[in-house]
């Protein structure tokens, strides 16, 4: 099954820095509760490509979804990157570009929470959208900690600087300059975090970044529900399955990936041997099934029964689908994205997941 996506229009555009720009949509008029979303969620979108017909990318929402503004999402270009290069080269307003609908689950559970916010670089995208909308929404106390290259770098430094001059009690907002500091250590970052140990920590930006901030939050006994970090990467499959000239590549890519994960599930000897209880949690609902085939992963098995499950990449390469196992025990086809700690804490891809306890309880929460 795929996702519904659907041809939104460009109605502005924005230079934020001279490699970012602001992109907005303008969301379909017959399909608004497509497009309701989350802080810190993201857009998948189809960049057009001479070689592979379309090439699908992730980009963080920077808008509030409160504040009455259009879609947003902030693009960085890249030094290697096709789509941030085509999409900061060629798309203007009243273009239109092939969307999937929001996703992902670095979000705040609570907007009232205090809220200690790490970006490095590009990485401030979903972090401007959590901090004005918890500004316009919420009553926590709000800092921002954004590490860049040099001045030149800072996305919405301009933005930032207002909004922490109309809410001084609230927001405070902590600039590093890798050109006037150098690279932060970890000494640094954890004399920084000391004052704000009870806040909900978010961190976004390069690998290095969040290795490097996440250590320090572990190190200093962070609870893992209070530590988050996005985590996608440039998508190698295509979940755009309507577009024409895709069409025949895709139905023999299908045809591939079900060998292959078919091999894959022959592969672990330790699947359940027969159908699976399965308890899921999503959005404030049960659902119980006691027929889980273990060769069926489980997204795909949850749609059979008309259950609207997360996801967005199908191909286990962002968290958009991820789950919390409460219960039993999975094992996934693929991995890109979660790492040992994120498994130890039972977190699992559930575009990925194949059973191998009798029973399985997890939530999407």
């Amino acid at each position: 099954m795929d996702i519904e996506s659907f041809l939104l229009k460009v109605v502005d555009i924005v230079d934020e820095t001279a490699d970012a720009r602001s992109v907005s949509f303008e969301v379909p008029a017959e399909a608004p509760e497509k497009f309701a979303y989350k802080p810190g969620q993201f857009l998948t979108v189809a960049v057009p490509s001479n070689q592979t017909g379309i090439a699908a990318r992730c980009y963080s929402l920077s808008s509030s979804p409160h504040d009455g503004g259009p879609l947003t999402v902030t693009v960085k270009r890249t030094a290697d990157g096709y789509a941030s290069n085509w999409i900061c080269d060629n798309l203007s307003v009243g273009d239109t570009m092939r969307v999937l609908p929001p996703s992902g689950i670095f979000t705040p559970a609570s907007l009232d929470a205090d809220l200690l916010l790490f970006a490095g670089g590009s990485g401030v995208t979903p972090i401007m959208s959590i901090t004005r909308t918890a500004l316009d929404q919420g009553t926590g106390r709000i800092v921002v900690f954004y590490a860049n290259r040099d001045e030149r770098s800072v996305i919405f430094a301009e933005e930032l600087t207002r909004l922490a001059a109309e809410n001084p009690e609230r927001l405070q907002v902590v600039h590093w300059l890798e050109s006037v500091q150098g690279l932060p250590t970890p000494e640094q970052v954890k004399t920084f975090v000391q004052p704000y140990l009870t806040y909900d920590a978010f961190v976004c930006g390069p690998a290095p970044y969040m290795k490097l901030v996440t250590t320090v939050l572990r190190e200093l006994d962070f609870p893992r529900d209070r530590r988050h970090q996005e985590k996608f990467v440039s998508l190698g499959g295509n979940p755009f399955g309507d577009v024409e000239e895709l069409q025949r590549a895709e139905e023999e890519m299908a045809a591939a990936d079900a060998d292959e994960d078919s091999a894959a599930a022959d592969a672990f000897a330790d699947l359940a041997s027969g159908p699976v209880k399965v308890e899921v949690e999503l959005d404030g609902e049960e659902f119980t099934f006691d027929d889980w085939d273990p060769r069926t992963k489980l997204l795909d098995f949850l749609e059979s029964k008309g259950v609207k499950a997360p996801y967005s990449c199908r191909e286990g390469e962002c968290s958009a689908c991820a789950i919390r196992l409460l219960e039993g025990e999975v094992k996934m086809v693929h991995n890109d994205v979660l790492d040992d700690e994120d498994l130890a804490d039972g977190i699992r891809l559930g575009c990925q997941s194949l059973p191998v306890t009798d029973t399985v309880r997890v939530t999407y929460s």
